[in-house]
């Protein structure tokens, strides 16, 4: 389940876009909805079951959802799920969680 799967798209009919659709050779230009993620609360962090991961060198979101996840493509939700918009907030030694179940993530993130 990709991030994007059940996001709708949005036919951009601004003027704005009008070089790009001819650069392009399109006649339109399709975006996603932004979509809306939640933050976790108290209550829903308490029923999720997670795995405690130390931040060590070397670590990145990718490698970790490839690790616990088997799918790379799935980094963000432990970026989001810790708070985090990258790695370069996290320092060495820093405790995260990590989801242990990715649908049961997914569905406290609000996906």
């Amino acid at each position: 389940m990709a991030r994007y799967n059940s996001e709708t798209s949005i036919i951009n009919k601004s003027k704005y876009y009008d070089f790009l659709k001819k650069k392009r050779g399109v006649k339109n230009i399709v975006h996603f909805a932004t979509p809306v993620l939640y933050n976790p609360g108290l209550i829903q962090r308490m029923m999720l079951a997670t795995t405690s991961h130390i931040w060590v060198t070397g670590d990145h979101f990718y490698k970790i959802a490839h690790d616990y996840y088997g799918d790379s493509r799935f980094w963000w939700v432990i970026a989001w799920y810790n708070g985090y918009p990258t790695e370069a907030d996290i320092k060495l030694g820093a405790l995260i969680e990590i989801p242990s179940n990715l649908e049961s993530g997914l569905r406290v993130l609000g996906k």
